[in-house]
C-alpha cells in the first residue's frame, strides 16, 4: 500500500502548481482516468457482447418458449446458443470487476491512520474544505449540510443524480430495444405458425417469473451510488463518482 500512496503523493506534486490544496483529489481523479483507459478493452468487448446478446434476443425467446417447461434443458440450449454464437454472458461485468481492486487500495489508503508505520501524510489532503479521508456524516457534524465540506458532498451528490438520470435513459432505451428485438422474433415465428398468431407454431412471447420486477428495478440502479458516496472515504467516492461518468458516457458512445 506504501508503493500506492507514494504513487498518489508524486501525482499530487505535479498537480498542485494547477490545483493547490486540492492536489491529491484531482490527483485521485486523474487516476481513474488512467484505470479506465486500461479497462477500456475490455469496455469495448463487453459493448460488442451485449450488442451480440441483443441479436440473440428472438431466438432465446423461442428457446424460452419451447423449453419454458424444463429449467434444465432451456439451461443447457441457452448455454450452447451462446458456445456457438461466441457470446459470453459474463462480458459485462469483468470491466467493473477490474477495478475494484484500485477502488478498494483508495478505500483502505484513506481509512488507515498510519502507512508501513508512518503517520498517513494523505489524509491532510482535502477537496476544497472536504477531508479526503472524511465521510458524509463528519461533514454533516462539522458544519451541517450547508457548511464548506457538507456543500462539497452536496455538488457530489448532484453529480451523481444527474450521471444516474442519464444512466437511467440510457439502460431504459436498451431495454425498450432488447423488447422489441424478441417481440419482432415472436411476430416472425406467429407468421411462419399461420398468420394470425395462434396456429400451432406460433412463438409465444414466455414470461420469465421475476423479469417484470427486475426490468422496474434495473434503470434505477444507479441511484444507489448516492449510498456509495456517502458512506465510503471522500477519496473513495471520488473515484466512484468519476468513474461512474466515464462510464456512462462510454457506454453511449459505444452502444450508438
Amino acid at each position: 500500500m506504501s508503493v500506492f500512496a507514494s504513487l498518489v503523493g508524486q501525482l499530487a506534486d505535479l498537480l498542485k502548481p494547477l490545483f493547490g490544496l486540492s492536489a491529491a483529489a484531482a490527483a485521485i481523479v486523474l487516476f481513474t482516468a488512467l484505470v479506465r483507459l486500461l479497462v477500456h478493452p475490455l469496455s469495448r468487448a463487453a459493448a460488442r457482447g451485449q450488442k451480440a446478446r441483443a441479436r440473440l434476443q428472438p431466438r432465446i425467446a423461442e428457446l424460452r418458449r419451447r423449453y419454458g417447461r424444463d429449467p434444465e434443458k432451456l439451461q443447457r440450449a441457452l448455454l450452447d446458443l451462446h458456445t456457438r454464437e461466441k457470446v459470453s454472458p459474463l462480458a459485462g461485468i469483468l470491466p467493473s470487476l477490474f477495478q475494484l481492486p484500485a477502488f478498494f487500495l483508495l478505500f483502505s489508503l484513506f481509512s488507515n491512520t498510519t502507512i508501513g508505520g508512518r503517520p498517513n501524510e494523505l489524509l491532510g489532503h482535502e477537496l476544497f474544505t472536504a477531508p479526503l479521508g472524511g465521510r458524509w456524516a463528519d461533514a454533516l457534524g462539522d458544519g451541517g449540510p450547508l457548511g464548506g465540506a457538507g456543500l462539497v458532498y452536496a455538488g457530489l451528490f448532484a453529480v451523481v443524480v444527474a450521471v444516474a438520470a442519464f444512466s437511467y435513459r440510457l439502460t431504459k432505451r436498451s431495454m425498450a430495444a432488447n423488447a422489441a428485438l424478441t417481440g419482432a422474433g415472436a411476430g416472425a415465428g406467429s407468421s411462419r405458425g399461420g398468420g394470425s398468431g395462434t396456429g400451432r407454431g406460433a412463438v409465444e412471447p414466455v414470461a420469465v417469473p421475476g423479469m417484470g420486477a427486475v426490468a422496474k428495478v434495473v434503470p434505477f440502479l444507479s441511484f444507489l451510488t448516492l449510498v456509495t458516496v456517502a458512506v465510503v472515504p471522500l477519496a473513495a467516492a471520488l473515484y466512484v463518482v468519476t468513474s461512474m461518468a466515464w462510464g456512462v458516457v462510454e457506454r453511449a458512445v459505444l452502444h450508438r
